[in-house]
């Protein structure tokens, strides 16, 4: 797909919650892109560069992640609310000069990017979410399987600093042993991407983030889903969502009538042959639903 982020600037802005690094490059409509966990801005490396032929491309670190902001533990988790997280977005797209942009997420950023237009429907034109389910639908359908499948969000929403101090002591061993949903090691992560990934995981602050994003998920996001559910609150754009065909998405949930309980405008999408990490596994097909839909 092309050189690691060709014809991009990489940047550092400062918003009102701190410090975001980011990547930015081509011309046209806005277009933000938001990673998933346990990544950085990177992941988008084999579609941001095709995509800037057609829109102006951002692809930030979330809060918590990369080299962004990281604020410290709190007992209510507030700072890593989707909310916020969603209002560090539309604050760095103002930056810019976009008042309204079309919005892709992955993951962790899909959640953000839920939250975002549902508290800010008129900045977002239209919203793709990748291998995700709102997260109060996922809790909300918990059992065995999905307590085995997702025990990651159980173990890292644990009070801090416990699995802060367990991944610390190994963080490479760590973030290998997470990522790889197969019983053999991912190997589709490019050398640069990977390279960002691994220097994330060894910065102790990155990881109590990433904890209190989880932690907030399990607490104050589902106080705010099911607020905005009891409101009648929907997305009020288009929507896409993918996912891979390998993964428990797939499996476990019939995605598209989830996504359309949610939504008060079309909701299209399917699978892709992937896994979880579709941008990365799978870029041209991904690339392709994105420009079919965001065109």
């Amino acid at each position: 797909m092309g050189a690691f982020f060709e014809g991009f600037e990489l940047a550092f802005v400062e918003l009102p919650a701190g410090r975001f690094r980011l990547r930015r490059g081509g011309k046209g409509p806005a277009l933000l892109l938001l990673h998933g966990n346990p990544q950085t801005h990177a992941m988008w490396h084999g579609l941001a560069p095709a995509l800037a032929r057609d829109y102006s491309v951002f692809c930030p670190d979330l809060r918590g992640y990369g080299q962004s902001v990281k604020p410290p533990a709190s007992a209510s988790h507030a700072a890593y609310a989707k909310r916020e997280m969603a209002r560090d977005m539309v604050a760095l797209m103002a930056h810019f000069g976009h008042e309204s942009f079309f919005l892709a997420g992955h993951d962790r950023g899909a959640r953000v990017a839920h939250r975002l237009a549902l508290d800010h429907p008129a900045r977002v034109r239209k919203l793709a979410v990748m291998d995700i389910i709102p997260t109060l639908e996922h809790f909300e359908r918990s059992d065995m399987a999905f307590g085995l499948g997702y025990y990651h969000w159980f173990w890292l929403a644990q009070p801090h600093p416990f699995p802060e101090t367990l991944i610390n002591a190994a963080p490479e061993a760590w973030w290998r042993a997470h990522t790889s949903r197969e019983p053999k090691p991912a190997d589709f992560f490019a050398a640069e991407a990977l390279a960002d990934y691994l220097a994330a995981a060894r910065d102790p602050e990155m990881i109590r983030g990433m904890c209190e994003d989880y932690r907030a998920a399990a607490g104050i996001d589902l106080e705010h889903d099911r607020a905005s559910r009891s409101a009648g609150e929907k997305i009020r754009c288009p929507l896409l969502a993918l996912w891979g065909s390998k993964g428990k998405i797939e499996a476990w949930y019939d995605a598209l009538a989830i996504w359309r309980t949610w939504c008060a405008a079309p909701v299209s999408g399917g699978a892709i042959a992937s896994g979880h990490y579709l941008a990365e596994e799978a870029p041209e097909a991904v690339l392709r639903e994105l420009e079919a839909f965001f065109t």
